[in-house]
């Protein structure tokens, strides 16, 4: 098990998860922040992101606010590393 921190965007015009040169966390969503809709699109694009179930992603904190911690069952640190650090070097 494994745990995500992230600033997360809603709104925006595509789903991406961005890591920063500081590490933090950022992820664009393409749904709406009302009526949980943005939560429930988080949770669907970690789970591709990731490659493990809907049901296996759990928001912890953060359900209105747009700071979030996620856990992501199924998922080492050092899996959830990797997946971060590959994010990084696209962005670099």
């Amino acid at each position: 098990m494994a745990i995500l921190h992230l600033k997360a965007k809603p709104g925006s015009r595509i789903n991406q998860l961005l890591i920063g040169p500081d590490g933090t966390a950022v992820v664009r969503l393409n749904a709406p922040a009302q009526e949980g809709k943005a939560n429930a699109a988080l949770q669907a694009y970690l789970a591709t992101t990731f490659g493990i179930a809907k049901n296996r992603v759990t928001l912890l904190a953060g359900h209105t606010s747009p700071f979030k911690k996620v856990e992501l069952a199924d998922v080492s640190n050092e899996q959830l590393q990797q997946v971060l650090a590959r994010l990084r070097s696209a962005v670099d």
